[in-house]
């Protein structure tokens, strides 16, 4: 009996997990600090508060479908009072219930690893997001000492054949990959994070003895971090704006026109003509 399939809910709540949440929560913080905006969206993993630092007006969370989280449901984050349960609606990544151009920032913590088309759901994240929209993203790092021990879980001693590290729920998608895909469709890449460095350790004792390589993985080996942080603007490039037809006429009309100097030119004029018919 294969015994690796794990939620990804569930894998967050073990001490390895909670490790790398309390660095995704430290990012959301400071990055999300002072984005402006209206319209704010979180796809999945109702564990992370994406807008605790956000002042934006209208922000919702966004579970069930193909989504982490469990129960489908979707809420209205209200800044003063908190989770504020709105509506009860199964919502899936690739088909989004908005109209183009109509959010300023869309949060996936994790959401395109637990996509049955990751690639269509960032299009779908496209057409929603408004011209300099941002995305934010989350997601594990395979080439990492953590997607490392993940492949090789079935070689290694002590570790039952078949039983994973990380959730075996959805596919882990690459850092370099996933800025392909971003450029692809038009989005320029702002910033990019890596955290987690620390071994992939089971208990919270033995995470806390090499806290120490955080720091040095931050300086020495940054791109090998457990799990990345990417913010991502949606660029609309050749937009050239069209005035209106009247400004068009107003400034032909209002163009100069060229007048011949007539002072003393007449008097020339008669003197060259009359000197051609002087005999």
């Amino acid at each position: 009996m294969d015994r690796e399939i794990i939620g990804l809910a569930q894998w967050f709540a073990t001490d390895p997990g909670r490790y790398l949440l309390r660095w995704e929560q430290e990012q959301f913080d400071e990055a999300l600090a002072d984005v402006f905006g209206y319209h704010a969206l979180q796809l999945g993993m109702p564990q992370l508060q994406a807008f605790r630092c956000n002042r934006m007006q209208h922000q919702w969370l966004a579970t069930g479908g193909d989504l982490a989280g469990g129960e489908p449901t979707h809420q209205t984050i209200d800044p003063a009072n908190g989770v504020v349960p709105h509506a009860s609606v199964m919502l899936h990544s690739a088909c989004l219930p908005f109209s183009a151009n109509s959010l300023d920032l869309v949060v996936l913590p994790h959401t395109l690893e637990l996509s049955d088309d990751p690639h269509l759901a960032l299009r779908e994240v496209e057409r929603v997001l408004v011209p300099e929209g941002r995305v934010v993203i989350s997601g594990l790092n395979p080439a990492s000492l953590w997607g490392l021990r993940q492949r090789r879980s079935r070689w290694l001693p002590g570790m039952g054949r078949g039983q994973r590290f990380l959730p075996g729920q959805g596919q882990a998608i690459g850092h370099w990959r996933l800025r392909d895909w971003l450029r692809l469709l038009g989005f320029e890449v702002e910033s990019a994070r890596f955290g987690g460095y620390r071994p992939a350790l089971t208990t919270d004792r033995w995470l806390q003895r090499f806290a120490w390589m955080d720091r040095l993985g931050a300086r020495w080996w940054p791109i090998f971090g457990a799990v990345y942080f990417v913010v991502a603007v949606k660029r609309v490039r050749g937009m050239r704006l069209i005035e209106p037809g009247w400004r068009t006429s107003a400034r032909r009309s209002a163009a100069p026109a060229t007048a011949a100097q007539q002072k003393g030119g007449v008097g020339r004029e008669s003197a060259l003509s009359s000197e051609r018919h002087r005999p």
